[in-house]
């Protein structure tokens, strides 16, 4: 379990979270961005397949103790982003849904960003940029990025989407 500011932790996903993502994954302001409505059991195995890899980390996000969203964060360099941009070698991107659809629209997406841009900075001195790829057309999704410090780096042409890049940078104060 990672400790989180603002309220929020964040710990690895594992297979008996399955159902719960599954859920997340299957509500339709999820579906539409994540096009993951998939089974417990195909999640069950992505869970396990991540968690068996190097490029990513599952996890589900709570605040106040109740769990509220998934989130993976994952090393760019591992990633087919890094083809797209000027990534770092120590670069972190994430992942992120609100699952809890009674939690949508009240500046718990923008706070939670936030919270875990400024973990990965803490945790990994190294890391120099965080990075987010949301879908152009997912204006809350950008706006919630925005509002946590992330600036829009422009449009990019993703195999899956066309994607805002979204980089929060190390500031001199971090």
């Amino acid at each position: 379990m990672l400790h989180l500011d603002d309220g929020f932790d964040l710990r690895p996903a594992d297979a008996s979270d399955a159902g719960r993502i599954a859920l997340w994954m299957a509500q339709p302001h999820v579906r539409r961005w994540w096009q993951q409505d998939w089974s417990v059991e195909r999640w069950a195995e992505e869970i396990s397949r991540q968690t068996s890899g190097e490029h990513s980390i599952p996890c589900v996000a709570t605040v106040d103790a109740e769990d509220l969203g998934y989130v993976e964060l994952y090393r760019v360099r591992h990633d087919h982003l890094a083809e797209y941009y000027a990534s770092g070698e120590h670069d972190w991107g994430m992942h992120l849904a609100i699952g809890d659809v009674t939690r949508v629209g009240r500046g718990l997406g923008r706070r939670l960003i936030g919270a875990v841009a400024d973990a990965l900075m803490r945790a990994d001195p190294a890391c120099s940029q965080v990075v987010a790829e949301p879908d152009v057309r997912n204006t809350p999704s950008v706006r919630a990025f925005v509002a946590a410090g992330f600036v829009q780096q422009g449009e990019l042409q993703l195999p899956e989407k066309t994607a805002v890049l979204m980089i929060r940078s190390r500031t001199l104060e971090e």
